[in-house]
């Protein structure tokens, strides 16, 4: 069995062809039936995040996966395969495990040492499993390179103070306003990505501020342990008329902002400067709202310059991390080695301390 991968990430592709390769959750359950009866990938796993869409699988030759696959995403996305191709990466092994490893470590990440994709590619692989589309190879495979991403956490210090995406944005905020607890915040989505934003915002004395959710009831939980008011979705142009700052990060499939909404909002709000920033992927924002007088809009890719700030003060670690994925990458193909040569699966892969 080989090991490959096809993706798209933050550094081949832009947001706007990202958004379209994103999978939602709903839309899982028919993307592993395709991968298993209509691709014919005996495992496969999908790792579906804000700058990432990677599809992982296991199969018996390598020959004609990576079409296959990438005809897979073109369809999904609805993009054309040649305006795609550019932007997709293929990987076999060894580079493929590689890949994963320095993923799981947050070595491959727009924040560097983040460590939100190690629950993420938990959480993906998790979810494969449940739907039973991962077998002896990705079990193997994800197992350890979680393992990798956590060793890297533990004995590195290259997520120390690590800034994930959503507290970048907040600091992308204080340094338009400064400090942050004399304006009004409203959060809209209340994922993870939400639920991280709002402990940085309690951190930095913000009291005003508002979570909102298709979900009220999740959106309460959150307003209870964090503080704050929570409100529905139906509130949102109401909310909007008295926010300063409005961060995003659902995962709805549409926008959830239209240009000609917010120009209508902004002459209610006097066209008060009004900060957007939109962490969804898709995006939840219309972009071409950044275009409105005192409208201030940020998406995810333009967080790099902050991003880029924090890369050079970890720059020191990252040599000692990417060690440490280089020797787990080791130990498992030497173990991989192995089993081809007639191990047997149930035999332990040892490793040094």
């Amino acid at each position: 069995m080989q090991i490959v991968v096809v993706g798209a990430n933050h550094k081949s592709c832009p947001i706007a062809l990202r958004e379209r390769l994103a999978f939602r959750a709903e839309q899982l359950p028919l993307a592993y039936h395709a991968l298993r009866e209509e691709l014919g990938l005996a495992e496969s796993l999908i790792l579906s995040t804000c700058n990432r869409v990677e599809i992982y699988a296991g199969v018996p030759e390598v020959n004609g996966t990576f079409s296959r696959v990438a005809s897979f995403l073109s369809a999904h996305s609805r993009l054309d395969g040649a305006v795609l191709s550019g932007s997709l990466y293929q990987y076999e092994e060894p580079r493929s495990v590689e890949h994963l490893f320095s993923v799981a470590s947050g070595l491959d990440s727009m924040v560097l040492g983040e460590t939100d994709i190690l629950h993420q590619v938990k959480a993906s692989y998790e979810l494969a499993m449940r739907y039973g589309t991962t077998g002896k190879t990705l079990n193997v495979l994800f197992q350890k390179a979680l393992h990798a991403g956590k060793t890297v956490q533990a004995r590195t210090g290259v997520g120390k103070g690590c800034l994930s995406v959503g507290t970048v944005a907040i600091e992308l905020a204080q340094k338009i306003f400064g400090d942050l607890r004399a304006y009004h915040v409203l959060l809209v989505g209340a994922g993870k990505i939400g639920e991280l934003v709002l402990q940085r915002l309690r951190e930095r004395g913000v009291s005003q501020a508002v979570i909102i959710n298709r979900s009220r009831e999740r959106a309460e939980r959150l307003a209870g342990a964090y503080g704050g008011q929570a409100a529905g979705l139906d509130a949102l142009a109401d909310q909007l008329v008295g926010a300063d700052i409005v961060i995003t990060s659902t995962s709805a499939p549409g926008v959830l902002l239209e240009r000609a909404q917010l120009s209508a909002l902004m002459a209610a709000r006097r066209h008060r400067p009004l900060c957007l920033i939109d962490l969804g992927v898709p995006r939840n924002i219309d972009p071409s709202a950044g275009q409105l007088e005192n409208v201030y809009l940020f998406d995810v890719d333009d967080l790099q310059g902050l991003v880029d700030h924090h890369h050079a003060q970890r720059q020191e670690a990252l040599a000692a991390s990417q060690a440490i994925v280089s020797k787990k990458l080791q130990y498992f193909l030497a173990w991989r080695d192995k089993q081809r040569a007639g191990g047997t699966w149930f035999s332990e892969l040892v490793e040094a301390p």
